[in-house]
This record gives C-alpha cells, structure tokens and sequence, in this order.
C-alpha cells in the first residue's frame, strides 16, 4: 500500500486541511501518472524492437522514467501558489511524469517523434525544439508533453507525460553541466559558465561529426 506523502513545511494549515480532503483523489491521480508514463515507454520499447527487427536499425540507445513525488508536487504547488485541486494540480504542473529517451543521432530523435506521436491515442499539448533552438547556456534537447489514455476502474483519463528526446552526446552534457550547477548550489562563477557553454557547442559538433560518419559508412542523407 503506497505511503501518504510527507507533508513540505511551507503548506499552510488550510493547505494541509485541503490535501487531507483531496488524497484519496490525488493518490488516484498519481496511479494515473505513473500508468501513462509506463504506457508510453512500452510504446517506445515497441519501436525500438520494430526497427531492430525490420530496418537493422536501433536509434534508442536507452530509455529512461521517473515519476515526481508527491512531496515535490506538493512543494513546487506551494511555490507556484496553485490551489490544491486536482484539476489545477495536472494544468499548472505539467512534468509530473517524465520519460527520457537518448539516441545515436539527432535524425533519429525526429524520426522517434514523428513515430510516437503519430499514433492515433496520442494528443500532443506542447513541444520545444531546444535543439533547432538551443538555450542561451547551450542546452539541446527535444522536449515534447503528450496525453495518453489511461483507462481505470473510474473511467478512461487523459494523462499528459513529459518525454525529453537527445543524443548520447547532448545528454552527457546535460548531466554533467546539472552536476556543476548541484556543486556550486547555482552560483557557477562566470568563467565556468562559459566554458560550459563552449562545451555544449563542442557536443554539437561531435554529433554533427558523428552523423556524417554514420552517412558515409552506411550511405542515405
């Protein structure tokens, strides 16, 4: 039986009275969250296997999930002020369930797009393209929050997951410039920043390297 979330300091005592209210709905909630998140890794798990099999192809190199706790909920809810409704809880919190998928090359993350969110169940509510358009620090990643359906004992709901798509090399850089800013609780100094950054658009080039050997080995665009 899963554990009642502890409670963050900052909930007022009219907070801690409404979550008492809502927690049989918010633990319904989070069942949802977690479903979904699943169901969408299956289906990339699904296309993983199909390119493997019939192309010789495997563009994933690995799969990735995690679901936020609800302690995290409750707190980033108390930060940004959102009521604690169910309804308003999944509109203003949108990265509750998460799925990260890592690829040999950025082709192969437009392709993985155009795959997942063609299939019919699938709504696609948001995308952000920071590898067409990277971050001022250099981050690159495709992010992309879909709804999927989840059918429960209460009726079919609609789930939104956060699915973030990058190379081996974007997400190397990813983690290691999340590490750095972890150190140094956010205050990076200046010089290091812009190393970091020149970092980034040396990952850039290696992917852009890498593909065109990829290209002259196995031919194609």
């Amino acid at each position: 039986m899963t554990q009642p979330p502890a409670l963050p300091a900052e909930l007022s005592d009219d907070a801690i009275r409404r979550f008492a209210q809502i927690r049989d709905d918010f633990t319904r909630m989070m069942l949802g969250y977690r479903f979904g998140m699943e169901q969408v890794a299956m289906r990339l798990e699904i296309l993983r296997e199909e390119f493997a099999e019939l192309h010789l192809d495997n563009p994933i190199e690995h799969i990735s999930t995690r679901v936020k706790s609800p302690e995290s909920i409750l707190e980033k809810a108390a930060r940004q002020g959102v009521e604690l409704e169910i309804p308003a809880l999944r509109e203003h919190i949108t990265d509750i369930a998460g799925v990260r998928v890592i690829c040999s090359f950025v082709a192969d993350v437009y392709r993985l797009v155009d795959s997942l969110t063609a299939q019919a169940d699938i709504t696609v509510r948001v995308v952000k393209d920071y590898i067409a358009n990277p971050k001022p620090n250099g981050y690159r990643s495709l992010h992309v929050i879909l709804e999927i359906p989840v059918f429960l004992s209460s009726g079919p709901v609609q789930v939104p997951v956060e699915v973030q798509f990058r190379t081996v090399a974007m997400d190397f850089w990813a983690s290691t410039e999340h590490k750095i800013f972890y150190k140094y609780e956010g205050d990076v100094p200046p010089d290091m920043r812009q190393r970091i950054t020149e970092a980034a658009a040396t990952a850039a080039r290696m992917d852009e390297e890498m593909a065109e050997l990829h290209r002259a080995v196995h031919g194609g665009s």
